[in-house]
């Protein structure tokens, strides 16, 4: 069932974010939730006031570049003042900006949960630490909402805008804290682990370690068994922040923006992420279409004026007469960007018809126009955030 809009719910992102301390920017690749982010960040720094940081994990590193940093990682970064100065604007408050660093975190946590030091430096020395921990498959998920975590605790920030990873799947990231827990606990792991840490190899699991050991190593298999032992002397401190991230994520002050452009592909992805967060009760504050047409091709008076065109462009090119051109080839001009506004107009009409399905679930349906150049800076960020701002 597709839940009402909620008596009192925001009427634009304006309203939103002045009441949250956490919004998570989600979306599938390429719809520009990353632009989004910074640019939802960047307006809040201005009208809001206070401190804003926009956490992204977005490897193409677009967002320092719109923002005017040489480079962001795992630490955050202010704005600098001039790159305000330059766009024309004096923010209320402060822009600050971080990149997620996979490796850094995962250090990061290792020595948080580890019980000793001996035991962190140990993990953090292993090999196949070593090399696979920048690299986690779809770690980056729990990493970003473990970092949201760490940073909300610490109280440093107003707002909190989090752009989430580029995933095939968009509710990966959303149970990244309950597949961290599973992962400690599964019944794989203590199987992995059981012959190392019993050293007695059992009757089902003597062949694979077998053919493993002629075929991987005896190196590498124990460099495998001690890692995860390891990793299980942490059991505990992963569980209870796994936990404590997913409380996060359903607070009151936490808010999820959905971005999607109209494409029929993105906006399926959008439609089921809507939907899932419904179903774990998660505030979805905000749509955000992204790259629609503009409202003007809506206007029914103009459909008459293409027509008109259409219809009597023989005689309207006879009428401007021989300094514009042509008469032929004014008439084929006349045609052709009569037809193309109306066949604009259809894609226009199918577009407010799939945001009208849209609004009865969020609390704000926002659209941002097609920007016919990338957004490269801060002035770029304001001008989209308008847009969608209230």
């Amino acid at each position: 069932m597709t839940p009402t809009r909620t008596a009192g719910a925001a009427h634009s992102v304006d309203q939103l974010l002045a009441a949250k301390e956490i919004a998570v920017s989600c979306g599938s690749g390429g719809v520009g939730k990353t632009t989004v982010a910074a640019a939802a960040a960047a307006m809040a720094a201005v009208r809001h006031g206070g401190k804003v940081l926009v956490l992204t994990v977005d490897p193409a590193r677009r967002l320092a570049n719109a923002l005017g940093l040489a480079g962001i990682g795992n630490d955050e970064h202010p704005v600098p003042p001039e790159a305000f100065r330059n766009s024309g604007v004096t923010p209320r408050g402060e822009l600050w900006a971080a990149m997620l660093d996979t490796k850094q975190s995962w250090d990061a946590l290792v020595r948080r949960h580890a019980p000793d030091t001996a035991t962190a430096e140990k993990i953090l020395g292993n090999p196949l630490y070593r090399n696979i921990s920048g690299r986690f498959v779809q770690s980056h998920d729990y990493i970003a909402m473990e970092r949201l975590y760490e940073l909300h605790t610490e109280g440093r920030y107003d707002l909190i805008v989090v752009d989430t990873p580029p995933t095939r799947n968009a509710i990966d990231f959303l149970e990244a804290p309950q597949r961290m827990s599973d992962f400690f606990s599964s019944r794989l792991l203590r199987w992995l682990i059981a012959p190392y840490r019993s050293r007695i190899v059992n009757f089902a699991s003597r062949p694979f370690y077998q053919v493993a050991d002629r075929v991987l190593g005896t190196q590498f298999l124990q460099d495998i068994a001690e890692f995860f032992i390891l990793f299980q002397t942490m059991y505990d401190g992963f569980i209870e922040r796994a936990q404590a991230v997913s409380r996060l994520l359903h607070d009151r002050r936490t808010t999820f923006l959905v971005v999607s452009t109209l494409e029929a592909s993105p906006l399926n992805e959008a439609e089921f992420f809507i939907d899932a967060l419904n179903e774990r009760k998660l505030h979805l504050g905000a749509v955000v279409l992204n790259r629609v047409l503009p409202d003007y091709l809506l206007n029914e008076a103009a459909t008459g004026v293409a027509e008109r065109i259409a219809a009597s462009a023989p005689e309207l090119a006879e009428t401007l007469g021989p300094e514009v051109g042509e008469p032929s080839s004014v008439e084929r001009v006349l045609v052709e960007i009569s037809e193309s506004f109306l066949n604009f107009q259809v894609v226009a009409q199918r577009e407010a018809e799939q945001r009208g399905e849209l609004a009865v679930s969020p609390d704000v349906i926002a659209t941002v126009p097609f920007f016919e150049t990338d957004i490269t800076d801060l002035s770029g960020l304001l001008r989209l955030g308008q847009h969608f701002w209230g």
